[in-house]
This record gives C-alpha cells, structure tokens and sequence, in this order.
C-alpha cells in the first residue's frame, strides 16, 4: 500500500513514485539540505576533506539501505561524536606523534574510527545471537547520558577560541541558529545550521568587503584556493593509519555513538510507524552503520551515523519512501566530485565554525542531560550517583589522558576514554540496577538519543 493514513488524519506517501520524478527530485534534494550543514562542518573543524566526505555520506547512506533490505528511510551523515577524539589525537607528542603535524595525526584518527566501526559489528552479531536486551542492560542512560553530557563539555574550550577569532560573526551565526529553531517554520526549522553558515557567511563578506579584519588583524576571507581549484576533480583519498594510541582514544565513542544508533532507529520507527528495531532488526541496521564508517574512515572520512534532521523532514513531508534518501545520498557523491565548492565550503571562516560550535556543542551536552531525564535515571540512588560522578570527574579531570607503555610502545587513554572504561566497569560491579532496557513503563522505552550529538 503506498499510502497510508496518520494519526492527525493526513496520508503518509510510502511510495513517493505516485508523486512523479519531479517531486522525488526535490524531496530528495530537501533530505540533502537537511543533512548539509551539519555533514560538512566536521570535515571543517577537523582538517578532513569535504569532497571525501560528501562521497562518504552518499556511498554509506546506500550501503546502509543495502544491509537494510531497502526498508529504514535514513541519512548517514558526518558524526559530531568523535570530535574530541580528533582533538585529542591532535594533541598527542609521545611515541611517533612527537614532531607530527596536525594534518599528518588525522590519519591515525581515521584509523581509531575504523576499529570503532568495527565494533558496531561485534555488537550487531552479538545481538543477534542473545538479543538486543542482554546487551544493553551493561549500557544503561547512567553510563550513556553523562558520557554524552561529558562529550559536549570536553569540546566547549574549542567553541570559544574559535568564536573570539571575530565575535560578532559568530554571535551572528548563533542568533541566526537559535532564531531559527525557536521562531521557524517549515525547512527554515529543519535546517538552522546551514542558514547559521549562510547567513554568517554573507554578514563575514560584508565585514571583509568593508576592511573589517579579525581580531588578530588576519583577513576575515581567503579565496586564493578558490581561485586556482578545478570545477570537477576526484575527491583526494588518504588512507588511515593505526596506532594504539589513537585506537583508544577513538574506539570507546563507539559506545555513545552505537546507543545513538538505537535511539535514532526508535525514532525513525516512531516517525512511519514502522517497527525498524524488529525488521529489517537492530543487527541490520547496526552492520549497515558499522561498515559505512570504517570504510568512510579507511579512506580519510569521518565517522557516518543516522542523521535526525532527515527524520524531521519526514516528519514534515510525511513522504516515508527510502528511495527519496536514496536520492538525497546520489545528490551528495555528485557534489563531492566539486574541488572548486570544496575550497569554497574551506574559505568559512573560523568564527562562523566558532559560533556554530557553540549551540552544537552545548547541544551535545543537552541531549545527554535530555537521555538520562528521559529514561528517569534516578540520582537520588547513591549507586547511580556514583557512576555519574565518577564519569564526569575522570572525563574533565584527565585532561592530559594517561600514558603509559606496552611492549615497549607508548598508549594514551584519554580522559573520554578513562570515563567510559570507569562507567561500564562501576555499572557492572556495583549492585542496585534500577534500569532494565525497554522496560520503562513511565518513560521512554529505548534509550533515547535522537538528534545526536552531531545537529541541531
């Protein structure tokens, strides 16, 4: 049946093809304006290409529909998670690091997100041998939420350097972002990052056209790449390197980009009225997910997850076909054969990242403090006190990691790293679970991270 009707009484297309080519084209490119933004500020902020990682969120949006049966109407796009462990890598000097430059740490970054993505497979295979519930029950909210909540925080010093970099363009951006989402409607409500980078963009020439300059007295604008860049080009390739150090640094965020994982799902099914989590299954979409990133990542992209912007936008449209997503992912390869907007996307400038930065970080932060309020974690038990506590204290409180040696080579676990190590362990030891997955009858009953830390 293509159609099918809602609970406010209004038909639901699930065959967008009675629609015609036309409108499948603009729906499609409406699910691209929705992932836009956010998909290309992370290879903005992290030093990664543009190009490669357009082609990576179009190739893994398809390869994920693939492992999908074609059934789940999902986008994966650029996941905010692993920002601060490409900070953290970043930061590294011991071992091979020492000497290194930024640019030359981003492939050992790369690498720590494909063994990340890699346990998206071990947890996909176990949860098809013992079910879904086994496995979440060492996960709970009080583990997941403050990791979250620890994830925005960590990121927060980064918002503000890049902002003072020229306040008013990134007070610009942010006012655009929060006008958008309290007073929009319709797209504009959908899409508040890409109009924040527009808008603050346009108010940025405007200041460079005027001999405005930076706080440092650098120029606001740089074109020259621009200038000398082809119209069409492949998309430059660097293939990821592996180093302990950066494995774990990177792979324990697979821990709240997995429950992430789930809680979009939850979502996506809440939204068609579809149950994805039974079938295509968790394992399925988990293993779609998975391989996108480490594939995404082998090659010098970012780490892919399921976008909730897309989910707005079915929500809006009502129009549930997959093959509308489908399109969307085709629009994005073909723009991530464009060197010329690539090098037009580099030239933002860094308070435009910077003011950005501020609403998604603090947003990160957010939806960590809305999953543990959602799944009534309750705080007046000692027991889960402790394990929040005791996260949050380890993740802000190890700035510098802790590095010690191994046969000989030099390992850093971050202070992310430490506090999911801290949190899973203090969770399965202490007795007192008051959490069992799926099994809230007052509240949510999955654990609930749609809209992620990677959006608005």
């Amino acid at each position: 049946m293509s159609k099918k009707t809602t609970a406010v009484g209004v038909e639901a297309v699930r065959d967008a093809r009675q629609l015609g080519l036309p409108k499948m084209l603009l729906l499609g490119l409406q699910h691209m304006f929705a992932m836009f933004g956010a998909t290309i500020l992370v290879p903005i902020i992290t030093g990664l290409s543009v190009q490669t990682t357009l082609l990576c969120a179009g190739v893994g949006t398809l390869l994920f529909h693939l492992l999908g049966k074609f059934k789940v109407p999902a986008f994966l796009g650029s996941s905010f998670a692993f920002l601060g462990g490409f900070t953290a890598v970043k930061a590294l000097e011991t071992g091979k690091f020492a000497g290194l430059t930024e640019a030359e740490k981003l492939p050992y970054a790369c690498g720590g997100i494909v063994v990340a993505g890699l346990l998206y497979l071990a947890l996909a295979g176990i949860i098809k041998l013992v079910g879904v519930k086994r496995v979440m029950r060492f996960l709970p909210p009080v583990v997941t939420g403050p990791m979250i909540i620890l994830i925005g925080l960590s990121l927060a010093g980064s918002a503000v350097t890049n902002a003072s970099a020229n306040w008013p363009i990134a007070l610009v951006a942010l006012a655009i972002i929060v006008a958008c989402n309290i007073w929009g409607k319709g797209m504009v409500r959908i899409i508040p990052i890409l109009l924040g980078v527009v808008g603050s963009y346009l108010f940025a020439l405007i200041l460079h056209w005027c001999g405005v300059t930076n706080a440092d007295g650098s120029a606001i604008f740089n074109f020259a790449a621009v200038a000398k860049s082809n119209v069409v080009g492949l998309p430059p390739f660097v293939l990821a390197k592996f180093d302990i150090s950066a494995i774990l640094i990177m792979a324990p965020i697979a821990i709240a980009t997995m429950m992430e994982h789930i809680g979009d799902m939850s979502a996506i099914s809440a939204t068609v009225n579809e149950n994805f989590i039974e079938s295509p299954g968790l394992h399925r979409t988990l293993l779609g997910d998975g391989i996108a990133t480490s594939l995404a990542a082998l090659v010098g992209g970012p780490a892919n997850t399921t976008y909730g912007e897309n989910t707005g936008v079915l929500a809006l449209s009502r129009v549930y076909d997959p093959a509308v997503i489908r399109i969307a992912a085709c629009y994005a390869i073909l723009l991530s054969f464009s060197p010329m907007f690539a090098d037009l996307i580099a030239s933002i400038p860094t308070a435009v990242i910077g003011g950005v930065s501020f609403m998604l970080y603090g947003m990160i932060s957010a939806i960590g403090v809305r999953n543990v309020v959602e799944n009534h974690v309750d705080f007046t038990n000692s027991r889960n006190l402790i394990i929040a506590a005791m996260i949050l204290v380890c993740g802000l409180g190890f700035t510098g990691g802790i590095t010690f040696s191994v046969f000989g080579t030099e390992v850093t676990l971050t202070g992310l790293a430490i506090a999911a190590i801290v949190g899973i362990l203090l969770n399965a030891i202490l007795p007192g679970k008051d959490y069992t997955f799926g099994e809230d009858k007052q509240g949510a009953q999955s654990v609930n991270f749609s809209g992620g830390h990677r959006h608005v």
